[in-house]
């Protein structure tokens, strides 16, 4: 209880990490929300005069990835600070508790902390059977509800709370559905993703406690700052794509020299995220960079949008010509455009023959 009530200044000082060290973390953490450096002082007083939020995490019809992923953020990292700063009052996976102690700490939490606590939901809500996805005898609808109606702000980690994700997909045995269908007087961000990267969770909930207000979304809930640009757009592949320079194969010289994965069916060009940026595993890597194109996890209805491994037009049910015409336009457009900057790079380069001096008065 006496943890519970320290300010995350006095918990970050008892586990001695420095004034310095936390200062250059909210300096990162205002990077990654597109925020200037010169507000990093303002997240430090806000974080460290804030008492550790309580969030209570609740998991529906899911397959615990969300969980995985956040428990591989880096240590020390932003993602393991925030996460060690926050008082996790309930977590199926993750709490030493169990039966009626563990529903027994989620009713404390959200009595102690009625209307500030935040409430992170991972997993789609079934609406065909109460009996398809219950806890501790009740459905996943009335406990979403019974814990929604004190919750300062929701946020939905995953696909599958965001958009229905995979349980949503044809025919939807279960009638699942997102949050959002359910839950429509709080406020709700949606961090998708299947699951999504850390750093984006992380980054929400610290400018929820250093605002108190959620950060600009898209339209269809997501954090702008992560979710404004496409993948396309910030691929180191997109060279070989606008010289028309493709994969194949996932074998062939072209895959083994870095080519572009568009033909083997990569959704990057339509899915908003920040895997290209951000990366997994540390900034390691993502899924183009070790070979693989996009999946579009991040955006409504990806299971369902066409195969995973056919060109973009092709699973939009073009013709063989039509794309072909496609990705001949695509090349001829981009040739034209390299053709261009190069033109107008030459011309900055050739020398100006000096302007005539008007005569003095």
């Amino acid at each position: 209880m006496f943890l519970r009530q320290q300010t995350l200044g006095e918990r970050l000082e008892a586990r001695g990490i420095s004034r310095r060290s936390f200062l250059k973390f909210c300096t990162t953490t205002a990077s990654l929300l597109a925020l200037p450096p010169a507000l990093a002082p303002r997240i430090a007083e806000a974080l460290a005069a804030q008492r550790r939020p309580s969030v209570i995490w609740l998991s529906f019809q899911e397959c615990t990835g969300c969980s995985e992923s956040i428990l591989r953020a880096g240590s020390p990292s932003i993602e393991s600070l925030i996460f060690e700063a926050i008082s996790l009052d309930y977590h199926e996976t993750l709490q030493a508790a169990a039966g009626h102690q563990a529903e027994a700490a989620r009713e404390i939490a959200m009595r102690e902390n009625m209307g500030k606590y935040i409430v992170v939901v991972d997993g789609s809500v079934p609406l065909g059977n109460a009996g398809f996805s219950t806890v501790a005898g009740k459905s996943n609808v009335d406990t979403l509800r019974e814990v929604a109606a004190g919750a300062a702000a929701i946020v939905c980690m995953g696909s599958c709370s965001a958009f229905g994700g995979i349980p949503n997909a044809n025919p939807n045995p279960t009638g699942a559905v997102p949050v959002s269908r359910i839950i429509t007087d709080k406020p709700i961000v949606n961090v998708p993703g299947c699951p999504p990267i850390p750093a984006v969770m992380t980054s929400v909930l610290a400018h929820y406690i250093t605002f108190g207000a959620l950060p600009e979304l898209d339209h269809l809930g997501r954090p702008k700052v992560f979710y404004g640009q496409n993948i396309h757009d910030r691929c180191y592949r997109r060279p070989f794509y606008e010289r028309g320079q493709f994969a194949e194969s996932f074998d062939d010289d072209g895959a083994k020299a870095g080519w572009c994965l568009y033909k083997l069916g990569c959704k990057g060009p339509t899915t908003y995220n920040a895997c290209a940026v951000l990366k997994w595993n540390d900034g390691t890597s993502f899924p183009i960079e070790a070979g693989h194109g996009c999946l579009g996890c991040s955006e409504p209805n990806f299971w369902d949008a066409g195969s995973f491994y056919a060109p973009l037009s092709t699973a939009t049910h073009l013709s063989g010509g039509q794309l072909a015409a496609g990705v001949a336009a695509g090349v001829v457009a981009g040739a034209a455009a390299g053709a261009a900057i190069r033109g107008a790079q030459k011309k900055h380069r050739a020398p100006h023959s000096p302007a005539k001096e008007e005569p003095k008065a």
